[in-house]
């Protein structure tokens, strides 16, 4: 009976563990993610060689279940944020999804600006439309329009960027209807919509945040697999790989170098989150520098954050404080 008795309690334990694991609480939990070399994955066409190596770091970002949570509350460097923090107002999973890999494509492409540019390369571009980035709830286009869809037709009349799919609705009266032309997994779509005035513009509306499809065209050509990572804040590491595979002189003087930040296509370096677990990754897998954003010396920054965790893990990884590309840029040509 009493083996019976232990049988049963250990099932139904068991039991437990197995379901809770699939709540999940109201929060997401971040941890160090990885260091990887951008070489692998970068490739300029006939580009130069380095010796050293470029690495992006990530973080591991998912939502908490029981033991995720309590791990990260007994963890120094396991950090726990309300869903609120993470996600946008209404913002479903797969529109969260889709936003963090467009502000990945935007990262890569304001990384290719910056590089081409401070190497005097011209740059074309080309538009494809709009991205739903996400539906407004009890809008017009709530049930039509997903995440991720892509805008290129209103009326059977094409149009390249968002400035001008705003105008084309903006000139309509609410109550009117539009067609709209999309592609969903590679398939074309037609949908109506009734426009409803705006309450954020006082203007009519479908209902949605876009952004613009746009490509670069350069030459050389270069080519990013950044797979599945999401986010904005390899923008800094992607420029600095792509520059160096342009240039003759080998910027990463044979040193391992990690780093983060986004970048903007004017080259001014911006606030990631997740610094603490980034320096932890960086350390783990052997960078000798890692490039921090500065933001102008302000009290709480990123590069302030990265010199208390380096000096608490005991790295001798140098953190070097970076406002813009071009900081970068100089400190590697100074290097040995």
């Amino acid at each position: 009976m009493r083996n019976k008795f232990y049988t049963r309690s250990f099932l139904i334990v068991a039991v437990m563990i197995l379901l809770s694991s699939f709540y999940y609480l109201p929060y997401y939990v971040s941890k160090p993610g990885m260091a990887k070399e951008l070489e692998p994955i970068i490739e300029v066409e006939n580009g130069y060689e380095e010796k050293g190596s470029f690495m992006l770091t990530t973080v591991r970002m998912g939502r908490a279940n029981i033991y995720a949570y309590v791990t990260a509350k007994l963890s120094k460097y396991q950090e726990l944020y309300p869903v609120e923090d993470i996600r946008a107002e209404n913002e479903t999973d797969e529109e969260y999804n889709v936003r963090q890999l467009h502000l990945m494509a935007s990262s890569k492409l304001a990384a290719i600006e910056t590089a081409y540019k401070k190497a005097g390369i011209p740059i074309n571009y080309h538009y494809n439309g709009v991205y739903v980035l996400n539906v407004m709830p009890d809008m017009p286009a709530h049930g039509k329009l997903q995440a991720g869809d892509r805008i290129f037709k209103v009326n059977g009349k094409e149009f390249e960027s968002s400035d001008e799919f705003i105008s084309t609705v903006s000139e309509k009266q609410e109550g009117d209807e539009i067609t709209l032309t999309y592609k969903r997994q590679d398939q074309t779509k037609e949908t109506t919509i009734t426009l409803k005035t705006l309450q954020e513009t006082g203007k009519p509306g479908v209902g949605i945040t876009l952004v613009d499809d746009k490509e670069v065209e350069v030459d050389p050509a270069v080519n990013i697999e950044s797979d599945e990572i999401g986010g904005p804040s390899a923008g800094l590491m992607f420029s600095l790989e792509i520059y160096n595979q342009l240039i003759k002189e080998d910027l990463t003087r044979g040193y391992q170098i990690a780093g983060t930040g986004t970048i903007n296509k004017e080259g001014t370096v911006g606030r990631i989150g997740g610094i603490e677990q980034k320096i932890v990754a960086a350390d783990k897998a052997g960078a000798e520098i890692f490039f921090a954003p500065n933001e102008n010396g302000a009290e709480a920054s990123n590069y302030k954050a990265a010199a208390a965790t380096a000096k608490d893990i005991e790295t001798d990884m140098k953190i070097v404080p970076v406002d813009t590309f071009d900081d970068a840029v100089e400190y590697l040509r100074n290097l040995d």
